[in-house]
């Protein structure tokens, strides 16, 4: 899929040490069909073509309209927080164009622990399981189904393909989360 650029901001956005940068949000449409949403960031204090970095995603939506609602609600504190995310990224910076220069956010760390998501997920499975699982149940149940997609790929809970899990029902999913949250804690004692 191709990425997007959904807006461009105006006001500049200051690293801590006082180097000026152009943000924008940025997206693209996942085979899953949801949409990731991550900024990249043109410095303003390099000659033209310098350095572009790019944050982490920084949302997970269901469409492109929802994504591009999410880009409007930026505050200029939260872009802050993205650029500190991007300066502290691995990924390589690369050339400055108009459009999403990457094709996706920056990769997250590897999982050292279970504790230790890879990606910004709505719920810790691991973290709630340790107060009882009719609590991680009833958590997960309050979420819509694609959040407990999210939840299952950014935990690696099940090899099965995406686009098979997207047709399970809400109640399939809670069993699949709560069931390898459980094997995992197990194999982990």
């Amino acid at each position: 899929m191709t990425a997007e650029t959904l807006l461009q901001f105006e006001t500049p956005v200051a690293a801590p040490d006082g180097v000026l940068y152009r943000a924008r949000a940025c997206a693209v449409k996942t085979e899953w069909g949801t949409w990731q949403g991550w900024i990249e960031f043109d410095s303003l204090d390099e000659p033209a073509g310098a350095d572009t970095l790019r944050s982490p995603r920084e949302t997970t939506q269901p469409n492109r309209t929802d994504t591009e609602y999410w880009a409007t609600g930026l505050t200029g504190v939260y872009l802050e927080g993205a650029l500190r995310r991007a300066l502290s990224s691995t990924a390589p910076p690369v050339s400055a164009p108009e459009t999403p220069v990457f094709d996706g956010p920056a990769p997250h760390g590897s999982v050292g622990r279970l504790s230790e998501p890879r990606s910004p997920a709505i719920l810790d499975p691991f973290s709630v399981y340790e107060k009882g699982e009719p609590l991680l149940r009833k958590q997960l149940a309050a979420l819509s189904p694609w959040h407990l997609l999210n939840i299952i790929a950014d935990y690696d809970l099940s090899d099965a393909d995406r686009t098979f899990l997207a047709r399970q029902p809400q109640a399939t999913l809670i069993e699949l989360i709560a069931g390898a949250v459980r094997a995992r804690t197990s194999e982990s004692r």
